[in-house]
This record gives structure tokens, sequence and C-alpha cells, in this order.
């Protein structure tokens, strides 16, 4: 068990962080599609919605977006972002 897991907090909150860091190390690559949220969700051994709280913080970080009907997709990202930023055109 890594020291991130034993520590204390929300779950949708790690899965957020763990994400987040895949994005920022260009591990996870733009325009990539995330697995869909059911299949993601038993891979990952957690509650849908707990993986849909998740993916909402990174919409609202600006780090992927959600496409109705399609899936969510790794936005490309822009050196020096403070995130938090909302959707581009």
């Amino acid at each position: 068990m890594t020291e991130e897991q034993r520590t204390p907090g929300y779950l949708y909150r790690m899965v957020f962080e763990q994400f987040k860091a895949r994005i920022e190390s260009g591990e996870l690559t733009p325009n990539t599609p995330l697995p869909a949220e059911r299949r993601l969700a038993a891979e990952l051994g957690i509650a849908l919605g707990t993986l849909r709280h998740a993916t909402q913080l990174l919409r609202d970080e600006g780090l992927v977006v959600t496409l109705p009907s399609k899936g969510t997709f790794i936005r490309e990202t822009r050196l020096g972002s403070t995130g938090g930023a909302g959707p581009r055109a």
C-alpha cells in the first residue's frame, strides 16, 4: 500500500489526483478517450458515483472534456496554464 492510499481523504479526490498527475506527466495524451465510466469504475474497484465525481473535478480543472454520447477525452494543455480555466473553443 502506498503512502497516498494510507492517508485519510475522499476517494474521489484521490482518483482525481492520480488522473491529474498522469495527464500532467504526459502519460495520458491529448485527445485520448478515457474508458467508459462503468468499465473504468469496475477496473478501479470504485463506485460509479465516485468516478463521476472525480471526472467532474477533472472537467472543472480543464483537464478533460466530456462529449455526450461520445465519451470523456483528455484536453490539450497549454504550458504555463494555471488550471481551472473554462472550456477552450
